[in-house]
C-alpha cells in the first residue's frame, strides 16, 4: 500500500495508485492479491524454465538459498512433466 503525504489534519491518505489498484483487482475477482504475489510467480517460473540457483537468486537479488526456496512455488503438473521427459530418455 502507498501513503500520500499528510493533509492538513495529519492523517496520511491512500495514493490515486492505490485506489485504483483496489479496483482493478476487484474488477478481476482478486480481492485477495497483492502485488507481492507476483515475486513469488517469478521466481517459480525461473527455475521451471532450467536456471540454476545461483542464477536466480543473482536476478532477483536473494541473499541466501532458503529465502529462494521460500519464494520457489513449484506447479506439480510441471514437476511431473519433468519426470515423464526423464523417465522417457
Amino acid at each position: 500500500m502507498f501513503f500520500g503525504e499528510p493533509s492538513g489534519d495529519g492523517k496520511r491518505g491512500l495514493y490515486a495508485y492505490t485506489k485504483l489498484w483496489n479496483q482493478a483487482k476487484k474488477q478481476a475477482g482478486l480481492d485477495d492479491f497483492r502485488s507481492h504475489n507476483l515475486r513469488h510467480e517469478a521466481v517459480s517460473r525461473l527455475v521451471e524454465a532450467g536456471l540454476s540457483d545461483q542464477k536466480v537468486a543473482a536476478i532477483r537479488g536473494h541473499k541466501s538459498m532458503q529465502m529462494l526456496r521460500r519464494y520457489t512455488q513449484l506447479r506439480a503438473a510441471d514437476l511431473v512433466a519433468k519426470l515423464d521427459r526423464i523417465q522417457s530418455q
